[in-house]
């Protein structure tokens, strides 16, 4: 046996034995790139990068409290949490179908209007202002609406309203939440769910300015807001 041929075989196995795609087998168990409709288990395939990134800070920093994820995130290191967030941002399964919902016309309507012209009466800015027109998202940090199960973004706008939901100060997401009722939280969520993505929608590259406010989380927003 020629020498070094013996270490071949256990580097070989070593290295696949303790891929990233093991790794993360914890996430995947939960996110799953097939759509489960949970509301606490968001498929998180094909989100930027950086979205996906600042969320694992969030939840490791305290700022988004859900006892597992807390746990499972709070001794990774900055560089392995961006590992994590880049392998997700690459995955781009087929689109989950849309979801049945029982709101009324009156309700889906009004879920359209705030999704795609806002309300400027109540200073809430259109949701395809920052998400991007697809509602797909835009690179580096601004996440797609679309394929997100209804309850979970009916409970995420709900913390966000009760501040249970942090995000990077100036938290854009909070000053939303906070001028829509309970009602226009139902409607939106409803219209979203029943909105199904292209098959090859992607995030945005570049989002358009002025954004209507200045978020934390997305770099560069300050000098990109309408004043």
């Amino acid at each position: 046996m020629m020498p070094g041929m013996a270490l071949a075989a256990p580097a070989a196995i070593s290295a696949s034995h303790d891929s990233l795609e093991q790794r993360i087998k914890a996430c995947t168990a939960c996110h799953a790139q097939q759509e489960k409709h949970d509301a606490f288990f968001p498929r998180i395939a094909g989100k930027p990068a950086g979205y996906l990134y600042n969320q694992l800070l969030n939840f490791r920093e305290g700022r988004r409290q859900y006892p597992l994820m807390n746990y499972m995130v709070e001794h990774l290191s900055d560089d392995y949490l961006r590992e994590i967030a880049e392998y997700f941002a690459a995955q781009h399964p087929a689109p989950p179908p849309a979801q049945p919902s029982g709101a009324g016309a009156v309700a889906l309507a009004r879920g359209q209007q705030l999704v795609l012209r806002g309300d400027a009466g109540k200073k809430i800015p259109a949701c395809i202002a920052c998400h991007g027109q697809q509602l797909a998202g835009v690179a580096p940090a601004i996440p797609g609406l679309l394929g997100l199960p209804r309850d979970y973004i009916n409970a995420q706008l709900g913390a966000w309203k009760n501040g249970i939901r942090r995000a990077h100060a100036p938290d854009c997401m909070a000053q939303v939440a906070q001028r829509l009722s309970d009602a226009d939280v139902g409607a939106v969520s409803a219209w979203l769910g029943t909105q199904v993505a292209s098959a090859d929608a992607r995030p945005a590259s570049n989002i358009t300015v002025p954004l209507p406010l200045h978020c934390g989380g997305v770099p560069g927003s300050s000098a990109q807001v309408a004043p």
